[in-house]
């Protein structure tokens, strides 16, 4: 069942009409990003220099896909810990991210942040990456291609399935929702 569908790059009003426990189904361009590459935004920022990519409005999942087999865009692609992102996606949301999809529960400091800036956590189901591979339409590195998998790429999605977990609102299925 799906309750919204949404087109990147997503708008304040966007996350606005997204609540914990929606189903959702993401259009548009997505960017991939693990915790080696968001430390490396973050010195960008800290620095005062252009990041690779215009983070405004966009969203970005937490994923380091494996290699493609011949006739694939891309290979298994589920999401990682979003935990270790906790320390970097404050800043990247005050420049303008908007989204965020990865596994398991956010900081304090996340939901804060996604409160203050409007910014919306989605959570992808961990162990399906090969089927979350098939909705993925294109692929390419625009950064950091020396860190293999954890690279930034570029992402066209087409029906890509997420819940959203943590809203702006302060709404968190993770604290509904026992973790095991």
């Amino acid at each position: 069942m799906v309750d919204k569908v949404v087109t990147t790059p997503l708008s304040d009003e966007d996350v606005e009409g997204l609540t914990a426990g929606d189903n959702v189904l993401i259009n548009g361009v997505i960017y991939t990003a693990r915790d080696t590459a968001h430390k490396r935004l973050v010195n960008l920022i800290e620095n005062g220099k252009e990041l690779p990519f215009d983070v405004n409005g966009q969203i970005i999942y937490f994923v380091g896909p494996t290699p493609p087999r011949p006739g694939q865009v891309i290979g298994s692609a589920g999401p990682t810990t979003s935990q270790r992102m906790d320390a970097y996606s404050p800043h990247l949301i005050a420049k303008g991210l908007k989204g965020m999809i990865g596994k398991g529960p956010r900081s304090k400091k996340v939901a804060n942040a996604m409160k203050r800036y409007k910014c919306v956590y989605f959570a992808e189901t961990g162990g399906a990456g090969a089927l979350i591979a098939k909705t993925i339409k294109s692929a390419e590195i625009i950064a950091y291609k020396c860190l293999g998998p954890e690279a930034i790429r570029k992402l066209v999605v087409e029906d890509f399935p997420a819940i959203v977990a943590q809203d702006m609102y302060g709404n968190n299925l993770y604290r509904v929702i026992p973790v095991i």
